[in-house]
C-alpha cells in the first residue's frame, strides 16, 4: 500500500459515535453483497436455459418441465459447492472438475437460451410464435450447444496450432533478422492431467527451432506438487538464445517465488523485473520480463511489475523485447519506450461471447496492435484453457515471431 492509500482506506471504515472502528460489520456487509450478487448472477445463469428450452410456452409434458426444473436447481447449488472444493483450500481435482464443467455448459446453454429467446420474440412480433416455434427453438439451442461443446471440448485437449506472425522491429539490427521467438502463454496445467499434452506441445516448440522461447505466465492451477509432472516436459524446450519466464496473476494465487524457482531449475531464466541480452549476427536485443500487474497486491516481498528495475542498465539505443503477462501492461511498455511487448492472459476470449467482456478489460483480445509510436504489442490466445475445458471460436496457439528488419 502506498504512502497516502493507507488513511484512505482507514477513513472509509464506519466509525460508531465514540469514533471506534466498526470494521467488521462493514466487512460483513459487503460480503453480504457479494454472495447476493453471485446467486442472482447464478440463478439467471441455471433459470434462463430452463425457461426457454422448457417452460416457456413449449407445451412439453409436466414431469419433463418439472424434472428440468429440479435439475437445474440442483446443478445450481451443487456448482458454488464443488467450486469451493475444487479452487478453495481443499484443492481437490476432482470437484474442480464437476465445477469448470458445468460452468462451461451453463454458459453455452444460457447464451444461445437469449439468442433463442430473441428469436421467439422476433417471431411473435411478426406474427409467427406459438408453440410450434417455441419448440423448434428450444430443440435447435441443444442441437447447437451439443455441437459447440463437444466441438469446444476436442479444441481445447488438442495441442495447438502454430500462428506464425512476421513483425518487423524498426530498431532491430540487419544481424537478427529473422530472429524467431516462441511465444507460450496460459498453459493453465490444472486439475485434468495434461501430462502427455505438456510434451508434445514442448516437441511442437523445438520442431520450430526457435532462437527464443518466451512463456508469459499464468503457468499452472494449483500446488507446485501437485503440477510438477505437468509441467516438467518445460524442462526440455530448447531455444538457440534464450528461454525466459514471466508470472501471471494466477502465480499470485499462491507460490509464485516458487513457480519462477521450478522454471530457473528447468533451466528456464526467470525474468523477475530483469533482462538480459541476446547477440546474433553482432546485433543485440534487449530481452525483459516483468511481473504481473497484480504482483503488487499480493504482499509477496519484492514483487510488482517494474519496469524501471527490468530495463536498469539496458543500452537505451538497443531494441527491447518485453515479456509482460496481461496486454494492459502495455501502457507502461509504452512509456519505457519498448519496441515489442509479447502478452496473453486474454485466451483469445476462450468461449464466445466471452471476449466482448474481455474487451472490456483489456485493451487487445488477441493478435498485433500498435500503441504509441514505437510500441508494437502482440497477444497471444495462449496455448491452454482456464476452468471449463472448452474453447468455442477462440482457438488456442503456439505464436512463432519471426522478427523482421528493415534493412
Amino acid at each position: 500500500m502506498r504512502a497516502g492509500e493507507e488513511d484512505a482506506a482507514v477513513s472509509d471504515v464506519p466509525v460508531d459515535e465514540h469514533g471506534a472502528a466498526q470494521a467488521p460489520a462493514g466487512r460483513r456487509r459487503r460480503w453480504i453483497g457479494r454472495v447476493l450478487v453471485l446467486l442472482t448472477v447464478l440463478t439467471l445463469l441455471f433459470f434462463l436455459p430452463w425457461w426457454v428450452l422448457l417452460a416457456s410456452g413449449t407445451g412439453w409434458p409436466v414431469p419433463v418441465v418439472v424434472g428440468g426444473a429440479v435439475l437445474c436447481g440442483a446443478a445450481e447449488a451443487a456448482f458454488p459447492v464443488a467450486m469451493v472444493r475444487g479452487h478453495g483450500r481443499r484443492q481437490s481435482d476432482r470437484a474442480a472438475r464437476m465445477a469448470d464443467t458445468t460452468l462451461g455448459v451453463v454458459w453455452v446453454l444460457f447464451v444461445w437460451s437469449a439468442l433463442g429467446g430473441a428469436v421467439r420474440l422476433v417471431s411473435a412480433l411478426l406474427g409467427a410464435g406459438g408453440q410450434t416455434t417455441a419448440r423448434g427453438v428450444s430443440l435447435t439451442v441443444v442441437v447447437v450447444a451439443a455441437i459447440l461443446l463437444t466441438w469446444g471440448h476436442v479444441e481445447a485437449m488438442r495441442v495447438p496450432r502454430v500462428r506464425r506472425v512476421d513483425v518487423t522491429v524498426p530498431r532491430l539490427g540487419p544481424g537478427l533478422d529473422g530472429t524467431r521467438v516462441v511465444v507460450l502463454a496460459d498453459t493453465h496445467y490444472g486439475p485434468i492431467d495434461r501430462a502427455r499434452w505438456s510434451a508434445r506441445v514442448a516437441d511442437v516448440v523445438n520442431a520450430l527451432e526457435p532462437d527464443i522461447v518466451c512463456h508469459a505466465g499464468d503457468i499452472a492451477d494449483g500446488t507446485i506438487a501437485r503440477r510438477r509432472e505437468q509441467v516438467a516436459p518445460l524442462g526440455t524446450v530448447r531455444a538457440r538464445l534464450a528461454r525466459v519466464y514471466v508470472t501471471g496473476n494466477h502465480e499470485y494465487h499462491g507460490e509464485a517465488q516458487g513457480w519462477l524457482d521450478l522454471m530457473a531449475g528447468l533451466g528456464w531464466d526467470a525474468l523477475h523485473n530483469r533482462h538480459l541480452i541476446v547477440e546474433r549476427g553482432g546485433d543485440r536485443l534487449v530481452l525483459a520480463g516483468v511481473d504481473d500487474r497484480t504482483a503488487a497486491s499480493s504482499g509477496l516481498s519484492g514483487h510488482s511489475a517494474d519496469h524501471d528495475t527490468a530495463l536498469a542498465g539496458a543500452d537505451p539505443d538497443l531494441p527491447v523485447l518485453l515479456v509482460a503477462h496481461q496486454p494492459k501492461q502495455v501502457a507502461q511498455a509504452v512509456a519505457s519506450g519498448v519496441d515489442l511487448q509479447v502478452s496473453g492472459h486474454t485466451h483469445g476470449g476462450q468461449m464466445w461471447p466471452f471476449h466482448y467482456l474481455v474487451r472490456l478489460d483489456q485493451p487487445v483480445v488477441q493478435g498485433l496492435s500498435r500503441h504509441g509510436e514505437r510500441t508494437q504489442l502482440y497477444t497471444s490466445r495462449g496455448a491452454g484453457y482456464w476452468g471449463p475445458p472448452f474453447r468455442i471460436f477462440a482457438p488456442s496457439e503456439i505464436s512463432l515471431l519471426v522478427l523482421r528488419s528493415p534493412v
